[in-house]
Formats: C-alpha cells, sequence, structure tokens
C-alpha cells in the first residue's frame, strides 16, 4: 500500500480523497493555488505545497509544479479527483514516468475515451450500444447532409473533444444543419482546439443513465448500478440519484453485464463510468467518463462501497473482494448540487460564506470544504457542497431531502439551495417521471410565470 498520496486536486473531492486516505492509514499532501491557502482541504492534510497563483493553468494544471511536489514531500502516489487534470492521458504518463502511481485508469483507455469518436467506435465494436449516426467525422456539409437524411432529423451535432455540453448543436430539418455544423465546429475549435464534429440522432425526451463500473489488475469488473442524471442545464448534471426511476431489475442486470463484458475484453482498469441515453427501453451510448464522478455518493450510499478507497486498492495492485453477486443495493439515495450561483438565473455568486450550516441527522450526507468565512474564489467552479441523502425507498428519500434542504444553511452568497426546495415539490419529480430537457423547460416556465 502507499506510504503518502498527493491529492492533486481542490474543494471538496480533496478533502473526500483526503479523508479516505486518513481512513487507510496513508499520509496526504494537499496541493493548493495561492486563492486556496486556506482552504480546508489544505488546513487537513498532512503536508500542503503551494503550487502557484490562483489561474487554474498556473496551478491546479501545473504538471511541473505537481510532479515537484511530490518529489519535495515524498509522496508515492498522484490522485487526480475529478475535473483538472483527472482524464489527462499525458498527465497520467508523465506521472508513471516519474515512477510515481497514478490513481486511475490507464492512459491509452483515457486517451481512448477522450475522444469521442474513437470511443463510439470502441465501444460499437466491443458490444456496447450505440446512438444511430456518423461513423467517425463528417466533413463537408454535403456528407452530413446525407448522413442525416439517412438517420433521419432532429440530429445533433457533436464536438469530437467535447464535453460539458460545448460544441453541441441541435438541427430541426435540412435546413438548419448548416448553421449547426459551423456554430458547433466554432465552438469545438475555441474550446478543446479541435474542430471536428460528428453526428447523432436526437433523441426526444430521453433518460440521462450511467452505469458505474470498478475493475481492478487482476482482471475483475463489477458494475455497481446505475445512476439517474436526467435534472440537467445546459447539459451540466444538477441532481443525480439512484437507482434511476426509470429502470426495472432486469434492465439494470441487462446494461451491466453489457458493460461488464466489454470493459473486461477491454482491459480496463480502476473506477470509470458508461453514460447512455435511455428512450424507449433501448440504451444508446453517449460517452465514457474515465474517473470518479462528482454523483459518486449516491452508488456509495445504496451499496455500502467506498469508491475512492477501492480506486486507492486497485492502484496498489489488491483485488475486489468479491464477485458481481456480492454486490448489493439498499435504498435509494439522490444528491443535489449546491453551487454558488443565483437559484434561477445561475449567475455565479463568488465571495465570503457568512454563515454555514450542514444538515445532519439519520440518512444525511453533506460533501463540501465550505465553512463560516470561506471565501468562494471566483477562478474555479462554483460548487460549494454536495447534499446527499439516503432513505430505504425513494418516497422517505424524498421527504428526507425536504428536511435536509430546508435545515442548510449558507449565508452571504446566493446558491442554488431555493431551486432544490422548488423542485421538490413539483409532481414530475416527486413521480420521477423527468427527462434531459425538464429542467430547462421548468426553468423557462418560470422565467414566464407559468410554474
Amino acid at each position: 500500500m502507499f506510504e503518502k498520496v498527493l491529492i492533486a486536486n481542490r474543494g471538496e473531492i480533496a478533502l473526500r480523497v483526503n479523508r479516505a486516505c486518513k481512513e487507510m492509514g496513508i499520509a496526504t499532501v494537499a496541493i493548493h493555488s495561492t486563492a486556496d491557502a486556506e482552504a480546508m482541504h489544505v488546513r487537513l492534510a498532512d503536508e500542503s505545497v503551494c503550487v502557484g497563483p490562483p489561474p487554474a493553468a498556473q496551478s491546479y494544471l501545473n504538471i511541473p509544479a505537481i510532479i515537484t511536489a511530490c518529489e519535495l514531500t515524498g509522496a508515492d502516489a498522484i490522485h487526480p479527483g475529478y475535473g483538472f487534470l483527472s482524464e489527462n492521458a499525458r498527465f497520467a504518463e508523465i506521472v508513471q514516468e516519474h515512477d510515481l502511481t497514478f490513481i486511475g485508469p490507464n492512459p491509452e483507455h483515457i486517451r481512448l475515451m477522450g475522444d469521442k469518436i474513437a470511443a463510439k467506435a470502441a465501444v460499437k465494436r466491443l458490444g456496447i450500444p450505440t446512438v444511430p449516426g456518423s461513423d467517425g467525422a463528417v466533413g463537408s456539409d454535403e456528407e452530413a447532409s446525407e448522413i442525416a437524411k439517412e438517420i433521419g432529423f432532429p440530429v445533433i451535432v457533436k464536438a469530437a473533444a467535447g464535453g460539458g455540453g460545448r460544441g453541441m448543436k441541435v438541427a430541426r430539418s435540412a435546413g438548419e444543419l448548416s448553421m449547426a455544423l459551423s456554430t458547433a465546429r466554432a465552438e469545438a475549435k475555441a474550446a478543446f482546439g479541435n474542430d471536428e464534429v460528428y453526428l447523432e440522432k436526437y433523441l426526444e425526451r430521453p433518460r440521462h443513465i450511467e452505469i458505474q463500473v470498478i475493475a481492478d489488475s487482476h482482471g475483475k469488473v463489477l458494475h455497481l448500478g446505475e445512476r439517474d442524471c436526467s435534472l440537467q442545464r445546459r447539459h451540466q448534471k444538477v441532481w443525480e440519484e439512484a437507482p434511476s426511476p426509470a429502470l426495472n431489475p432486469g434492465e439494470r442486470v441487462r446494461i451491466g453485464k453489457i458493460v461488464t463484458d466489454a470493459l473486461t475484453e477491454l482491459g480496463y482498469l480502476g473506477v470509470g463510468t458508461v453514460e447512455f441515453l435511455y428512450e424507449n427501453g433501448e440504451f444508446y451510448f453517449i460517452e465514457m467518463n474515465t474517473r470518479l464522478q462528482v454523483e459518486h455518493p449516491v452508488t456509495e450510499l445504496i451499496t455500502g462501497i467506498d469508491l475512492v478507497r477501492e480506486q486507492i486498492r486497485i492502484a496498489a495492485g489488491a483485488p475486489l473482494d468479491g464477485g458481481q453477486d456480492d454486490v448489493t443495493f439498499a435504498g435509494h439515495a439522490i444528491e443535489c448540487r449546491i453551487n454558488a450561483e443565483h437559484p434561477f438565473t445561475f449567475q455565479p455568486s463568488p465571495g465570503k460564506i457568512t454563515d454555514f450550516h450542514a444538515p445532519g441527522g439519520l440518512g444525511v450526507r453533506m460533501d463540501s470544504a465550505a465553512f463560516a468565512g470561506y471565501r468562494i474564489p471566483p477562478y474555479y467552479d462554483s460548487l460549494v457542497g454536495k447534499l446527499i441523502v439516503h432513505g430505504r425507498n425513494r418516497n422517505e428519500c424524498l421527504m428526507r431531502l425536504r428536511r435536509a434542504l430546508y435545515e442548510l444553511v449558507v449565508g452571504g452568497i446566493d446558491t442554488t439551495i431555493p431551486l432544490f426546495q422548488e423542485l421538490i415539490k413539483q409532481p414530475d419529480i416527486i413521480d420521477g417521471d423527468y427527462n434531459i430537457h425538464w429542467l430547462e423547460h421548468y426553468l423557462a416556465r418560470r422565467s414566464l410565470g407559468q410554474s
């Protein structure tokens, strides 16, 4: 097992990794920018190293500084958390080149799944169902037009190197396709330095279902069920729950086996999430995230499996305990992402938190690095924390979440807490009857005074 792990991240995920390490008897090193010198993850780690000024490019993305921090402190492994360098294949290679362990998948799998076109082709070969569309990047508008006619409108244009909703445009007719292509290419070039795009059939009312997997270096791959991440705004997840209200046990077993069989053949290592659109009983691959997900706590609560601990054990060469039949699912869990944003316009609201009180009680978990007096910096994402609740069933979970949301206090800045206090009263949410477009439609109606 590792003696010392450097946590190459910040905020609540750095604190989450630090907690797992401490419970395993592993010393920790926090890195931080000058803006995060007083952050909680820095305070609670055994050691800390400043790696640069506030801009992420000069600190949390500064690979030479991070490797130097490992050398200075004697860390023998790096946990990247999520975001920042967690899906940077070259970073994983550099870590290995310096005789350090990267707590994550192999670089070749990070690189493969980071290219959306290559990933789609690979999973299709491995037997994972995909959305009808182009086999690769489309060149001319004429080629795109022929493909769109073949699969039928509406279609969605996606950036090959994309993520987070950038470089994605919908064309509902042949007349809209050219503009969608040019806009998506421009956005993709600006965001990713790569203007390649591809086409897929646009599904009208799908849910976003993702399968959590975990694989060791001894050939064992397990799935830990699904999460429903359909409540989204601009392709950014807002609310996640497990299990999905839309799936039955048979569908869970079916898609779980498809995914584990495919990743066994691929030789995957570590944790990962295979994401799908789900409509009319069919699953369609979107992408694979080769890292820990923001929403991993809901899976932990229904399975009792500490995903960060397992990441660390797997990276150290330990085998997974038990087989697929030993993975059991108990109750229901929901996570709400509490962001420093206006609850309905989503305008960022950095600044000082004047009051902070986390809810508690049976089945309530608050993953946050915030505290009264902490200042949310304007340089990074706006996540204040994640409120996660667990109940014996979905109804109990919803009632517990309603109670916890009214206990949660974050003063001095705008947050998305009022949004969730509204959402939990909506009949569609209570019934679990929503899709990936539901939240944006709700917000549009609300702005017109129709909700």
